[in-house]
């Protein structure tokens, strides 16, 4: 336990015995976050200017993150209570706002920035969000309350939100989220309305289906999904008292894959962007409480949230001071963007969402419930991301194998100088994350020309299905390489991966590769006293003489100082031996390549998983030890199974029988 945790009520295991907490423990980890940050606001309240290095937007943007940002967790924290506020809060804000609003852009104490263009300064439409949607929850006690020359002067200072150029993203929702506030409190127009026509406009062309986003028109898969793509719709229409509609019924579809991303630990899974926003995660599975858009249990939904939240208290994530870190458990540089500031972990405050349910409500009353991954293994493949989650009940963890979610803007070309660990990669978990760039990369594809390692940067999904205890993903995606030409005309490669248990097959065919190139296939990064336990075995394709190598990343992940990882290596085409097509999947500038990869907190002994496995250039055919059959074709990708004692299996036939191993 953190000392910052012993300041919570004493745990209530017979209301919740997995995680001890109870709303009184979320009312107080709200309360006591907000004291911690508002020991740094200036004279008048209007700027909280948290300690720690700037972000690109600047200080006095920074000290606005910090006011609006804070607010939000204020604001969900009063209404919740239906008005009580036994600290104070809303008098701070209130004052703040008035002060901040009386001369933006002026350089002196208290002063907020002006609101421009995403390519300019546009951090301050951001945080124009949290302040509307702050000011909405807490309207009777606020708002209504202030004078009316401080009304009309917060009013143009949101209007800024409606006319300048926001981040082609989920930042159009943050004029819609403003301009909802507006026309709440009788004010307005024209302008209001095409703000919000134009962001539910946008968002319905970034829908992709099974209740997941994009954010923006690329194939960005992440959090933003649950703390932002259906948070501001979803509680939008929930506050205007006309039911959530379609974007209720995306959400709870949504939450039956998001329940699955939390290992049974509380940990959310490391992917995407943004992850100093820590337990905002969970903020999704709240909002469907609260609505009732949500597949889940209360017992469960609590056993969730209140997970994320224990999770990140107890790991290091508030400091000696009180504050959020930059960072995971504690503070850790590669998790950040440029646009991370001293205050943008406050963005959690998102999670306290669950507060607007009443303290009689079930989410609250009910008995909590461990997390999904604590109860099953699961195996969800989702075709409309390109996602394959893969949890195990013996350990609690969820793994999450790659195959869709790239942020690559559509109009980008594909430079390996924007390289990103935080989805490049094919693999990850909640209790991994990637290696940080500089480093050897973990979970890992490489074509290498003369010592040049390729990276992935745009992901073509093939496809994605499975059945009971099991499931795939597919994506193919062009090598781009950091030296030289970027790209090689002709070289791609294709990629499947097969969950089953805790077993991994990952299957790689490397087509048009030029003279001397080879691949590299790396495993799960792991430290010394991380309680895991890994294991990387080739099966077909790969350089088999002795163990594989070990690959270290001094600067080690999230979870981890300092880390390491199994390698595999082979040659491609006559590099592989094989001069010629001899049914063997290789041949002149390609190769098949298959591995067998765990992450697991016990040992796990990997010789015979897999018994047999079998390959030429349409597909591959592994035989596990059980006698089950799986069986993968390439183009069009498909994979089938087949229990032991079933032949062969559906489509087994045409395997070059001299390519088994």
């Amino acid at each position: 336990m953190s000392p910052w945790t012993a300041r919570l009520p004493a745990e209530d295991r017979a209301l919740s015995p997995y995680t001890g907490y109870s709303r009184a423990h979320w009312e107080a980890a709200a309360d006591g976050l907000l004291d911690a940050a508002w020991r740094w606001a200036t004279p008048r309240g209007a700027l909280l200017d948290l300690p720690g290095p700037p972000s690109q937007s600047g200080v006095r943007s920074d000290g606005l993150e910090g006011y609006a940002r804070t607010f939000l967790a204020a604001a969900f924290r009063v209404a919740g209570a239906q008005g009580a506020d036994p600290y104070g809060w809303l008098e701070r804000y209130a004052e703040g706002l008035a002060a901040g609003t009386r001369t933006p852009g002026r350089d002196d104490a208290e002063s907020w920035p002006v609101i421009r263009d995403i390519h300019v300064a546009g951090q301050p439409m951001v945080e124009s969000a949290s302040v509307a949607l702050g000011l909405r929850l807490t309207r009777p006690w606020l708002w209504d309350r202030l004078d009316g020359d401080v009304q009309d002067r917060a009013e143009a200072w949101l209007r800024g939100a409606l006319r300048r150029v926001p981040a082609p993203n989920n930042w159009y929702l943050f004029p819609f989220t403003v301009a909802g506030f507006l026309e709440e409190v009788g004010r307005g127009d024209a302008e209001t309305a095409r703000a919000r026509e134009r962001g539910l406009g946008l968002l319905e062309g970034w829908y992709r289906g099974q209740g997941w986003y994009a954010d923006g028109d690329g194939r960005a898969f992440d959090h933003y999904n649950g703390w932002a793509l259906h948070l501001y719709p979803v509680l939008d229409a929930h506050l205007s008292g006309a039911g959530t509609g379609v974007y209720g019924q995306r959400l709870r579809e949504h939450l039956a894959g998001l329940g699955l991303l939390f290992g049974a630990d509380g940990a959310p899974v490391y992917l995407g962007r943004s992850l100093t926003y820590r337990f905002a995660a969970a903020s999704a599975v709240g909002l469907g409480a609260l609505t009732g858009d949500t597949p889940w249990r209360p017992g469960t939904s609590r056993g969730l949230i209140s997970g994320a939240l224990r999770y990140f208290l107890d790991r290091g994530a508030v400091d000696a001071d009180g504050l959020l870190t930059l960072g995971w458990h504690g503070p850790h540089e590669a998790t950040l963007q440029r646009y991370s500031g001293p205050a943008s972990p406050y963005w959690a405050s998102k999670a306290f969402v669950c507060l607007l349910a009443p303290a009689d409500a079930p989410l609250w009353t009910a008995v909590e419930e461990p997390a999904p991954s604590g109860t099953a293994d699961r195996v969800l493949p989702l075709a409309s991301p390109g996602l394959l989650i893969h949890g195990t009940r013996a350990d609690g963890i969820v793994r999450v194998h790659n195959h869709g979610s790239d942020h690559v803007p559509p109009e980008a070309g594909e430079s390996a100088a924007q390289d990103d660990p935080l989805y490049g990669r094919q693999h990850y978990s909640t209790r991994t994350g990637p290696t940080a760039a500089g480093n050897a990369p973990d979970n890992h594809l490489a074509v290498v020309l003369d010592g040049v390692r390729s990276v992935r940067r745009r992901i073509h999904p093939l496809g994605a299905g499975g059945g009971e205890g099991w499931g795939w993903a597919a994506s193919r995606h062009r090598p781009v390489f950091p030296v030289g030409p970027p790209t090689v005309p002709g070289l791609r490669v294709e990629s499947v991966t097969v969950a089953r248990g805790p077993y991994e097959l990952r299957i790689h065919r490397v087509l048009g590769a030029p003279p001397g190139a080879r691949v590299e296939q790396t495993g799960w990064a792991t430290g010394p006293d991380d309680g895991l336990h890994t294991g990387l075995r080739p099966l077909y394709g790969w350089d088999t003489e002795g163990a594989p190598e070990v690959q270290r990343a001094p600067q080690g992940t999230a979870f981890t100082r300092w880390a390491e990882m199994a390698r595999l290596t082979a040659g491609v085409g006559a590099e592989a031996g094989s001069d010629a097509d001899d049914g063997s999947g290789a041949g002149p500038g390609r190769g098949v390549y298959v591995a067998l990869a765990v992450l697991s907190a016990e040992p796990v002994a990997l010789d015979q998983v897999v018994v047999e496995t079998a390959a030429d250039s349409e597909g591959v055919r592994v035989r596990w030890g059980d006698g089950a059959l799986t069986r993968v074709v390439f183009g069009p990708v498909d994979v089938t199974f087949a229990e032991g004692g079933g032949g062969e299996g559906p489509g087994a036939e045409g395997l070059s029988p001299g390519a088994a191993r």
